[in-house]
């Protein structure tokens, strides 16, 4: 869980992914839509993936990848993400974690 929190407190926002969900590559690519650069971690090419994969699912995420943190702060997973990009607030909170500045 600490690793977890460490990595989600280093960027502004965090995407935590694996390579083969294709669920993980289209919130990723949203946020480069965006104009956002997310530090993305790669769960199934980490040497403490599994250990990591289990917090998540320990803070609810399920499934446990796409995990999103935006400044800091745990956001959810892929639905919570096209939910807040729909009603339009996600771009909002990249600009207040300053992930993206327009």
């Amino acid at each position: 869980m600490d690793r977890v929190k460490d990595l989600a407190s280093k960027k502004a926002a965090v995407i935590f992914t694996k390579s083969s969900c294709c669920m993980c590559h289209s919130i990723t690519q949203l946020f480069y839509e965006l104009g956002a650069s997310p530090a993305v971690h790669e769960l199934d090419n980490d040497p403490y993936g599994r250990q990591m994969e289990w917090a998540l699912r320990s803070l609810g995420c399920n499934p446990s990848v796409p995990a999103v943190f935006i400044g800091g702060k745990f956001v959810g997973s892929s639905k919570d993400v096209i939910s807040l990009h729909v009603d339009g607030s996600l771009k909002q909170l990249l600009m207040d974690a300053k992930a993206i500045w327009f």
